[in-house]
């Protein structure tokens, strides 16, 4: 069977810098009738899992550590046994949210993460966050990109623990290279593709400097 993707829209705050802002997260579930991952497991434990449903979640992936992505992991790891996967290079942020429990894996570029017929590669893209990873599947002709590329540009890096220069850096060198065609699913608000975004470029670069 093919694997699917499927969407949910959870809602709660994003706080970091003293800063504290109401969002709404974009949860992934890529698998199909028998097993599922999560990308970002964002604000509602309880709903992911009745998303997941009579399924097996096996892998909860976190794109990047702000808390407004990975605030409900520990619990969706809880009620569903699901192992936590983060890049390395997040765990400062990670440990500002959940300082008493650790992610189970670490995520490594280059990595593959399999699920019911899904091939997820990992794309380790800094700049909005040091671990920063987008998840790559060309089979579904999809990039999971979290906050690191949106319809219309790069994600923030107004805040501790981003640059502008390196998350552009990371879109131009391993993002762009990807299929012109290939869909964008990103952390909040509506897809987009590579071919809508590549030409904006130049135009994100004078508008950061």
């Amino acid at each position: 069977m093919t694997a699917r993707i499927e969407r949910l829209v959870t809602s709660g705050q994003f706080t970091l810098d003293g800063g504290t802002w109401d969002v709404a997260n974009n949860v992934w579930l890529v698998g199909d009738d028998r097993e599922v991952i999560v990308i970002d497991a964002a604000h509602d434990a309880e709903a992911i899992a009745r998303a997941v449903g009579d399924r097996r979640l096996t892998a909860i992936v976190c794109t990047h550590a702000h808390n407004d992505h990975v605030n409900a992991a520990p619990r969706l790891a809880e009620l569903t046994g699901a192992t936590i996967w983060l890049h390395p290079d997040d765990l400062a942020l990670w440990r500002q949210t959940h300082p008493h429990r650790e992610p189970d894996r670490h995520l490594l570029d280059g990595q593959v993460i399999e699920a019911a017929g899904a091939d997820l590669t990992v794309l380790h893209t800094p700049g909005h966050a040091p671990g920063a990873v987008c998840l790559y599947d060309p089979g579904l002709g999809t990039v999971f990109t979290g906050d690191t590329l949106f319809q219309g540009g790069p994600g923030a890096t107004g805040r501790s623990f981003s640059h502008f220069p390196t998350i552009i850096d990371s879109i131009r060198d391993r993002l762009l290279t990807l299929p012109a065609d290939t869909k964008v699913l990103t952390g909040h608000g509506d897809a987009t593709t590579i071919g809508a975004e590549a030409p904006h470029l130049q135009e994100w670069i004078d508008r950061g400097h």
